[in-house]
């Protein structure tokens, strides 16, 4: 899987019931991470910092998510789930996936299902982690009440994601996940249930190497409560982050991965241990209506033009100093040095592939990159294929950064407006390149 993939969703069947899941990497151990109080395993791939956070950790292991039943993906069922069935839900999907053997990382309300399946098969958990989670946790009704009240409009954001509580669009963002993830109706249910979880009589059963983490100014759930954990597992070991944002893909991710992954595997690699940064301008270049020319041209014929179009374009690039990274089927990817460069290079292409009787769109954006092997990563080349989504046929789009790092080029630029680019925070300002 590359930059630009994400996971397919799959279903394991668990009785009658089929539960949505992904698999991410191709490591020697399953690290299953078990979804807190509600979860969409696809749209979460929207959140900042998301995605990011589970290819770190598929750095050393096979990573699987999941939508416990009844919400996300999975198939709705009446009522909130008792743990007793999540823990089938866990089993199919490991027996879907052919895992005999996993580590479970459990969040938030997911911790207590994780600590009673650790204990209740101990065989098949090699290694227990908890973070954000609670033992017993007493939820008053008036806080129900007010929750279900404002359950859709992203209102959860002041406890999950505090540091962002201030981000309309990532307000908005949170809105359209509480709506994905489950009704007002079923989040009632899961909170109802949270007040009746009591996981602690069966803590000194566990007998899984068991490492529980929590931020110190975690506002969903107060770190006293997770701390109760490792002081009632044999041997837990607990590590205390400064922060206070209680999903795990935001704030100290880097610190946090490290840790697990040091704990499952015995030994530690920082995120960016493989990996070389460096600031470029990343060009991303589409063609336009492909799927129709393809159709009506027929294989042989459309062949020919992509071949054509990868020569004249990795002439382009190489001419204006640019790094060829690769073909996307109907496109490509390539990076430079210099932006100026860059955009010269993308108001090129257009008039050289003509020819063929083609037509391109192009995005460019600059920014941090990582250099992995012959690929390249980062949120820079995610930016990129953005702008390119939203550029106009035969146009080439940059963010502003591009703009303002190629003043006194003598290159112009026609603004496009602010728009919101999918998965990335905040409005972006465009604009259309010419010479």
């Amino acid at each position: 899987m590359n930059d630009l993939e994400l996971p397919v969703t799959r279903y394991a069947q668990s009785g009658e019931v089929n539960i949505a899941y992904q698999t991410m990497g191709e490591g020697p151990i399953d690290l299953i991470l078990v979804p807190g109080m509600v979860s969409h395993v696809e749209f979460a791939h929207e959140f900042p910092g998301y995605t990011n956070w589970l290819r770190r950790l598929a750095k050393f292991a096979r990573v699987v998510t999941f939508d416990k039943r009844g919400q996300g993906l999975s198939d709705r069922v009446p009522g909130a789930t008792p743990l007793e069935e999540r823990m089938d839900d866990l089993n199919a999907i490991m027996r879907d996936i052919g895992s005999s053997r996993a580590a479970l990382f459990g969040y938030s309300e997911g911790s207590a299902m994780s600590a009673l399946f650790a204990a209740t098969y101990p065989e098949r958990v090699s290694h227990l982690v908890l973070f954000g989670g609670f033992v017993r946790m007493n939820v008053p009704g008036n806080f129900i009440d007010n929750v279900v009240h404002h359950w859709g409009n992203g209102d959860m954001i002041r406890l999950v994601n505090p540091s962002a509580a201030g981000i309309p669009d990532m307000v908005r963002l949170v809105g359209k996940f509480e709506r994905l993830s489950a009704s007002p109706g079923s989040i009632r249910g899961v909170f109802q249930l949270i007040g009746d979880i009591d996981v602690g009589p069966i803590l000194p059963a566990i007998r899984s190497p068991t490492l529980v983490m929590h931020r110190k100014t975690d506002v969903m759930v107060p770190i006293h409560l997770g701390r109760k954990y490792a002081e009632q597992i044999s041997g837990a070991k607990f590590i205390e982050y400064p922060s206070g944002d209680h999903a795990p893909w935001v704030g100290d991710v880097d610190a946090l991965a490290g840790d697990i992954e040091e704990f499952v595997t015995g030994r530690r690699e920082t995120e960016d241990a493989d990996l070389e940064r460096v600031l470029a301008t990343v060009l991303f270049t589409d063609i336009v209506d492909s799927t129709r020319k393809a159709a009506e041209a027929g294989d042989r014929q459309w062949r020919r033009w992509l071949d054509e179009h990868d020569r004249v374009a990795r002439q382009m690039v190489e001419k204006h100093r640019g790094r060829w990274i690769k073909s996307t089927g109907d496109g490509l990817l390539a990076t430079f040095d210099g932006p100026g460069r860059a955009v010269r290079c993308a108001l090129a292409l257009g008039p050289a592939v003509r020819p063929t009787g083609l037509s391109l769109r192009a995005g460019l954006h600059t920014g941090e990159i990582e250099m992995r092997g012959d690929d390249v990563g980062g949120l820079a080349v995610h930016a990129a294929s953005r702008v390119m989504a939203q550029s106009e046929p035969g146009e080439v789009w940059v963010s502003r950064v591009v703009t303002e790092l190629t003043a006194g080029a003598g290159l112009k630029f026609s603004e496009r407006g602010a728009r919101d680019l999918k998965g990335l925070p905040g409005a972006w300002e465009l604009f259309a390149a010419s010479a």
